[in-house]
């Protein structure tokens, strides 16, 4: 098995926590590297703020002849987890009295104030019940085109002459597929919206003011949206083209390098559906913040009573159908998961999000636990036990 540890602050069992589960969880990552479901594995456990679990296993590198371990420090996309961020992100100006999260969005989007997205408002666009497509949707309706497509074919026929691109308008051709409060309907689209409007709000980027009012105060310098040459040597390895990618960065490339004016356009639309990367260390800096309840030491990022709004449940019998699902009551928070069901022990005030790839961030304040841990996927596959399965073997270790 290859393991390297990370840096801990106690022991578990300083912590209430059997020691032996850790072994079992090792176990767990190491049988679902040998049949070839995961690349790799690293994570980072917490409770009442004191980290006692962190490590990594596997390699480095998608590239068998490769032997570099896997490190703690690695850094990994944190795809959809950026959501969580981008959340907290929008609590802070509702706490600033910039806009409320029932704010209808056509009052900040001139694009939303025609029917019927006018009806959507930021608390919507927050807890996937806008009526946007799903991510999900081309699965299942006939003809239709992402919002991404959408966006690709206008950036390829765009005169920049005629003034600056309105790819939302372009995107918006889609329409709604439901009313809005119908369905929870998982909706990335909605969070790069989400970033037009702290841009719009803020005069600044959504990248930017997240890097300044949350990664920065939260000392996680290990977290970012585009890295620097150092950082990108730091990155796990996950095929080809991204180590391709990777080197034309560590050679002093930036990300605008070689590109055509279409691909330089999509930096235009805000990456807080999933732009973020960052390390199990790192990340459960901000996972400590939320149950510290906004703050982490002598650091606030949002109050008290904000953490309290976004952590407990809002939805009740709205149902969710996305990746051919069936659940008839979606439980969910405001930018937060709140998944419940016999096949989790965590308990009933726990919130979480997951994150394409794979990696999960999962916060039990009951239990004052937090966990952040990734399983690169190989493929474009997708395997429960990597991530639900985890959650079940960390929490059993709890005394």
């Amino acid at each position: 098995m290859l393991h390297v540890p990370g840096v801990t602050d106690c022991s578990p069992a300083e912590v209430g926590y059997d020691a032996s589960r850790i072994a079992t969880l090792h176990t767990h990552f190491q049988n679902l590297i040998d049949q070839n479901k995961i690349q790799a594995a690293s994570y980072c456990v917490s409770r009442y703020g004191k980290t006692f679990m962190h490590g990594a296993l596997g390699p480095l590198s998608f590239r068998e002849d490769k032997t570099d371990p896997l490190l703690p420090t690695t850094i990994h996309k944190i795809a959809s987890i950026t959501k969580a961020v981008a959340s907290v992100a929008v609590a802070k100006l509702v706490e600033d009295g910039i806009f409320r999260f029932d704010t209808p969005v056509g009052e900040i989007l001139e694009q939303f104030k025609a029917e019927p997205l006018n009806k959507i408002d930021i608390y919507s666009l927050l807890t996937h019940t806008s009526g946007l497509y799903p991510d999900c949707a081309p699965d299942y309706i006939p003809y239709h085109k992402s919002y991404w497509q959408l966006i690709g074919e206008y950036f390829a026929r765009v005169n920049l002459e005629d003034g600056p691109p309105d790819w939302i308008t372009a995107a918006l051709s889609n329409g709604v597929s439901k009313k809005v409060g119908e369905e929870w309907q998982y909706c990335s689209f909605g969070f790069c919206l989400l970033g037009e409007i702290i841009k719009k709000v803020t005069g600044v980027t959504a990248e930017q003011y997240i890097a300044e009012q949350i990664l920065q105060p939260l000392g996680m310098q290990d977290t970012m949206w585009e890295p620097t040459p150092e950082l990108a040597q730091r990155f796990i390895i996950r095929n080809e083209m991204y180590e391709q990618r990777l080197n034309d960065l560590i050679s002093g490339k930036t990300a605008d390098s070689g590109l055509s004016q279409q691909e330089k356009l999509w930096h235009t639309v805000s990456s807080t559906g999933g732009g973020l990367a960052s390390t199990p260390g790192d990340l459960i800096r901000f996972a400590n913040m939320l149950l510290g309840m906004g703050t982490l030491g002598d650091t606030r990022i949002i109050g008290r009573k904000t953490v309290e709004k976004l952590t407990t449940r809002t939805l009740y019998g709205v149902p969710d159908y996305c990746w051919g699902g069936y659940n008839s009551d979606r439980s969910y928070g405001i930018g937060l998961d709140m998944r419940r069901g016999p096949g989790f022990l965590y308990s009933s005030t726990t919130y979480m999000h997951e994150g394409a790839g794979a990696c999960s961030m999962v916060i039990d304040p009951t239990e004052q636990l937090a966990a952040v841990w990734f399983v690169p996927f190989t493929g474009d596959n997708w395997y429960a036990e990597g991530l639900y399965n985890v959650t079940n073997i960390i929490w059993s270790g709890l005394m």
